[in-house]
């Protein structure tokens, strides 16, 4: 079973090289689930080769959607012959169950076969994560909701989807696209307010426009969305940005490993306040075209406010910084010189493993289940190996990064909860000289 895996790590290797991330983890469940919204041939190129996204393209096969790999990262989705009955059995559901992702069918079944169901997806373990946006949303554009307990199964029924004014309970990236795809197909003007605008929304966006939508271009990428139904939706290619977490994680990586690492084609212009996060914390970097030179650095300080009161890096929704880059950005200030309070405000228990970091020599004070106080090292004292378990995918790869830095051998075991999230991370690390191996 590859939950079992475990990676072996002996850390204190610089790093060194060019890696190039991945394409958006985050992009390509929505864009995945978009195919469902037109019977025409979809081609997306840079599909990341991860678990998550794997287990989707195989449950969009098993309800019929003709899939065509066409290379490395590309392949060709045709969704002419969907079976819905297939939604209601015993493989649908473990299959369902056990991938976040599946919620995001949700939206495109409903617009175009007026019906939609899945069972309560499962995930990472971070605290709750509500559904209920998803189908309030669902709710205001006629839709009718029920959930059945005791299968644990939600469905949704809306034959005449009509364009309404939709105010989100929150600005939830997933629970935006889920909307949007089910309103782009809804009798009418549908406008929705408090909406998520991260990149990987503005790409859904254009590509649904680029299918025959009539979402107007002027709101894509703020957080008011204004979407004119039409009746259907044609084929269209595409391709995924690259991912913005994987940008950081390895802008992290360089600074822990004392290593100077190129981060190919990263797409700096969808990546908003990520450089300038890890900059506060020190670390230097310099774009070359599209990509981030990361040079050698021995030490690096973390920035004061302008009082000389201690830095707060807090998440924020987008333009803000995503949550999923605390974890890398808690680990790297590890070893900075200097202090900061770290706030992870969306997500309860997101910051519990620093547990493993606090054994692992870090000097980090837990304030409650959203904050934490890092004091830097400033590279005085090396972490040190341990054994630890990976808790969800960003926890793990901050792990992983804290492991690479440490003195000795550091055991990681579920790694699975890393392959999710991050492709061929053990041969793309050592190409860049890490001593990594999968057990």
């Amino acid at each position: 079973m590859a939950n079992l895996d475990s990676f072996e790590v002996v850390g204190s290797q610089r790093l060194e090289g060019e890696i190039t991330p991945q394409g958006a983890k985050n992009e390509a469940l929505q864009i995945l689930s978009a195919v469902l919204l037109t019977a025409e041939p979809m081609v997306i190129h840079n599909i990341p080769d991860i678990l998550d996204v794997n287990n989707l393209i195989k449950l969009l096969a098993e309800m019929g959607v003709e899939v065509t790999k066409l290379g490395e990262g590309s392949y060709r989705f045709v969704a002419a012959n969907i079976d819905l009955d297939y939604l209601s059995s015993e493989g649908f559901r473990s299959r369902g169950a056990g991938l976040r992702g599946s919620i995001m069918i949700l939206g495109p079944l409903l617009a175009r076969f007026g019906k939609g169901f899945i069972p309560k997806p499962g995930g990472d373990k971070i605290g709750r994560r509500r559904l209920d946006t998803h189908f309030l949303g669902f709710q205001k554009l006629g839709a009718r909701f029920e959930y059945d307990a005791k299968a644990d199964f939600f469905r949704v029924y809306g034959d005449q989807l009509k364009g309404t004014h939709i105010l989100l309970d929150e600005a939830s990236v997933t629970g935006t696209a889920n909307v949007v795809m089910a309103a782009c197909m809804a009798e009418g003007v549908t406008t929705i307010y408090n909406a998520a605008c991260e990149p990987y929304i503005q790409q859904l966006c254009r590509m649904i426009n680029r299918m025959g939508g009539k979402i107007d271009p002027n709101s894509i990428g703020s957080n008011l969305l204004r979407i004119e139904g039409v009746k259907k939706l044609g084929g269209t290619e595409h391709r995924m940005l690259p991912d913005m977490i994987e940008v950081g994680s390895f802008i992290g990586l360089a600074a822990m490993t004392k290593g100077s690492i190129t981060i190919k084609n990263a797409g700096i212009e969808h990546l908003g306040v990520i450089p300038d996060t890890f900059k506060r914390l020190g670390i230097k970097m310099e774009f070359r075209g599209d990509d981030i030179f990361i040079p050698e650095q021995d030490s690096y300080t973390i920035d004061t406010f302008i009082d000389g009161s201690i830095l707060t890096i807090a998440d924020a929704p987008w333009p803000g910084l995503t949550p999923d880059l605390l974890s890398i950005v808690l680990v790297v200030a590890t070893q900075a010189k200097g202090s900061v309070l770290v706030h992870q405000k969306m997500f309860e228990s997101r910051l519990f493993f620093v547990d493993k970091l606090i054994d692992m020599g870090a000097q980090i004070i837990l304030c409650d289940p959203h904050r934490a106080t890092i004091i830097g090292l400033d590279r005085r004292y090396s972490l040190r190996g341990i054994r630890m378990t990976s808790p969800d995918i960003r926890a793990g790869v901050a792990l992983l990064i804290a492991a690479l830095s440490a003195e000795g051998t550091s055991i990681i075991d579920n790694v699975n909860q890393i392959d999710r999230g991050y492709q061929h991370i053990e041969a793309r690390l050592k190409a860049l000289g890490a001593h990594i191996r999968r057990v």
